[in-house]
């Protein structure tokens, strides 16, 4: 591997302050503090939310900024669902609340509207209904009826799809109860291009209707409404692009600026959108001084909107750039996405994407070099000697349209509905000091997606270690003699095929495994 024998500058990941990113998160709390508690995506919160990133960016770079808008679905109940079951004669009218512990059953984002007032019988789907087998193995078909789902092994939206393509009359989710915390309903979203009526039910709720549905001595059958208005809005994206580097070679840093609707979230993802602001405000000052290198290649810091509803804005904005014939716009132009998304759980996990494990639908090409930006943020983590964990690449957030199209993708994740275990606490009490373990058999962020994400949810600390991984990253690709050549090597092939991360000890030097200068 060619290797530059220019010393590496590291002035930029020394350069970012956390007090600016804490000062960006109390910017977020006071607009969802004024906005009815909230930043999600068609609300006055979101608007002022991508107000203050649009003028803060004018104030503090000179990058050029751009705004791009889609069209949302609106989703909105009218009134609130109705759901009964009649087991052998006997009904039960089931309790929807927004508070899902008191409740039975919730809404779902993006179900369709419904009036079943005469009892329809209902089929419990085998398995998990992720697979095509599932639904022809149910008996009775679900061809009309109402559909029982247990959560797991697939996304909801696959469940929906596989629903719409067997004609139920509704979706009945339910969630697993594998966990004390996977007991309630919970809130879920089947996306924009969802077709079916649907509902999503606690677990002891679904058992007791998968139990009647399965016994032939009973007949089951469920009458429901669901009333909602489905107005379209505008939604927007925003980009902000250094006016220097080669815009055919695009470094993108993602995150999105919505929250959802129950709370402010200053974590998920305040934490992300404001390292974002911090980072490209940082980097707009190096690059304009005289003794910094200028990076070969542009970065493109972009803040998508409406991911809570299902990656909307980076799905709009890679659908675009597939389309685009504008040089610099274009799918083609784009080498890397950093994505980074809850940086500050107070649980904290020092989370890095785990490139072995992209969805299957990721093209091969885009797979060495997910895997060389994993252990890239790898080598930071135990240069400072600090723990980190693998976190799943499965999609789950805004760079699941990159990495479909063939775009390298990499970021960090602090955590955010699973349980910390003991093995963590351990193993980050020992190296960071009793204290900074956290706590075992906790979830990960107590308040993910719930109305206390506010600026006292977030760990400062781990933000603050997260911060400075992901501008070591960004200051290592952008120093790259050859960026494109590392991150989709032709040598590289065999790690395609075994689908593991290269190692280092591979080449004669940890420098040269990144392409990195010798000091």
């Amino acid at each position: 591997m060619t290797v530059n024998n220019d010393p590496i500058d590291v002035r930029f990941a020394s350069s970012v302050q956390i007090d600016d990113v804490l000062k960006h998160l109390n910017e977020f709390q006071a607009i969802a503090t004024a906005s009815n508690g909230n930043r999600a995506a068609k609300t006055i919160g979101f608007n002022r939310t991508l107000d203050y990133i649009t003028n803060f960016l004018a104030l503090k770079t000179n990058f050029k900024v751009t705004k791009s808008f889609f069209n949302l679905r609106n989703f909105q109940l009218l009134r609130n669902p109705t759901l009964s079951s009649t087991i052998n004669g006997v009904v039960k009218t089931h309790t929807y609340s927004t508070n899902l512990a008191a409740a039975e059953f919730y809404h779902v984002q993006y179900s369709t509207s419904v009036t079943i007032s005469n009892n329809v019988v209902l089929t419990a789907i085998p398995n998990l209904g992720c697979s095509d087998a599932d639904w022809l193995a149910a008996i009775p078909s679900p061809d009309g009826l109402v559909a029982l789902v247990k959560r797991g092994d697939c996304t909801f939206e696959s469940k929906a799809i596989l629903a719409s393509k067997y004609n139920v009359a509704a979706l009945l989710l339910y969630n697993d109860g594998s966990t004390s915390s996977n007991m309630q309903p919970i809130y879920i979203n089947l996306g924009q291009n969802n077709r079916v009526p649907a509902l999503f039910l606690s677990y002891n709720l679904g058992q007791s209707l998968v139990s009647a549905a399965n016994d032939p001595s009973r007949v089951a059958t469920i009458r429901l409404t669901i009333a909602t208005d489905t107005a379209l809005n505008p939604t927007g994206n925003i980009c902000a692009d250094t006016v220097t580097g080669d815009p055919t070679q695009t470094i993108v840093i993602g995150s999105h600026s919505d929250s959802v609707p129950a709370g402010p979230g200053i974590n998920d993802n305040g934490s992300g959108s404001a390292t974002n602001l911090a980072l490209a405000a940082a980097l707009s000052s190096l690059l304009q001084t005289s003794n910094y290198p200028a990076y070969k290649y542009r970065v493109r810091f972009c803040w998508w909107g409406a991911e809570e509803l299902g990656l909307l804005g980076a799905n709009y904005h890679v659908t675009e750039a597939k389309k685009a014939a504008v040089v610099g716009e274009r799918i083609t132009d784009y080498l890397i996405n950093i994505n980074l998304d809850m940086l500050g759980s107070p649980n904290f996990i020092f989370g890095i994407y785990d490139g072995r494990t992209t969805p299957t639908n990721t093209p091969a090409a885009a797979k060495p070099g997910s895997n060389k930006t994993t252990t890239l943020f790898q080598s930071w983590f135990d240069q400072n000697k600090l723990p980190w964990d693998y976190t799943r690449f499965d999609g789950r957030s805004d760079y699941g349209p990159f990495l479909a199209a063939g775009v390298v993708a990499g970021g960090l994740f602090s955590g955010a509905d699973a349980v910390k275990t003991t093995v963590q606490v351990n193993k980050y009490a020992t190296m960071l000091g009793g204290n900074l373990g956290g706590t075992a058999g906790i979830r990960q962020d107590v308040c993910y997606h719930q109305a206390c994400d506010k600026t006292t949810n977030i760990n400062e600390f781990a933000l603050n270690k997260m911060v400075q991984a992901t501008a070591y990253a960004i200051e290592s690709l952008g120093q790259q003699p050859n960026l494109k050549s590392w991150l989709y090597p032709t040598r590289e092939i065999q790690d395609i095929n075994r689908n593991t991360p290269p190692s280092p000890y591979e080449y004669d030097s940890i420098n040269e495994y990144f392409g990195l200068p010798y000091n």
